[in-house]
């Protein structure tokens, strides 16, 4: 019988196969590559908001303490956002006829809230809660980034899980004094490693990795 194929048949057929081997590993890590992408995950895309409120300006000019409009951070799961109350305590007297905060106005005269746009919004299947964090000594911009030279709010972190796990996994690098907790200029020392150790022992910090921590 005639021979169908040509001796060359067979290594077609394997650099085929290796070509198809690559081509799917290639996908896989540009799919891998481009779920982490700050494209994907929104890291420095300032977010549109119904008025441009500046944490540049209100936390680093003005020295606004972040409890001030956040103040349910250190006792609650969710941090609040300010009611309009709290923008016309110092909105009442100070830009009265600025047209930029007339949504302020507005939503003040009419009981009405403003629909804030999220920032840093978590999937409905994770459980966070701010106040442990805050008390195990998590800085706010270990999280948020300095938020005090943001003219419109950004995201500095991907929000996904392998990045909660850098901390889970060791907390030791990133957690700072309790009374440093607020202060957008702190700087990890340069024993950062030992002084983080000793801040393990005496804030109890575990390093929680099990699923039920935050998938509850």
């Amino acid at each position: 019988m005639a021979q169908i194929f040509k001796p060359s048949a067979n290594s077609l057929a394997k650099a085929s196969l290796a070509g198809l081997v690559l081509l799917v590993a290639g996908l896989g890590w540009f799919a891998t590559t481009f779920s982490r992408s700050d494209y994907v995950t929104e890291v420095g895309v300032p977010r549109e908001q119904p008025v441009p409120f500046s944490h540049k300006h209100h936390v680093g000019d003005v020295g606004i303490d972040c409890r001030y409009c956040h103040t349910s951070v250190e006792t609650s799961a969710f941090a609040g956002i300010p009611p309009t109350e709290t923008c016309m305590s110092c909105h009442a007297q100070l830009f009265t006829e600025s047209p930029m905060l007339e949504p302020v106005r507005a939503s003040f005269r009419n009981g009405t809230p403003i629909r804030w746009t999220r920032v840093h919004e978590l999937p409905g299947y994770v459980y966070f809660n701010h106040s442990i964090h805050v008390h195990k000594g998590v800085g706010c911009s270990t999280c948020h980034g300095r938020v005090d030279q943001m003219p419109l709010m950004w995201r500095t972190s991907r929000l996904q899980m392998e990045w909660c796990l850098e901390c889970h996994r060791a907390p030791e690098r990133f957690v700072r004094p309790r009374d440093q907790i607020f202060n957008m200029e702190w700087q990890p020392p340069a024993n950062q490693w030992e002084a983080g150790q000793k801040l393990l022992k005496e804030y109890q910090i575990q390093k929680l990795t099990d699923c039920y921590t935050c998938h509850r």
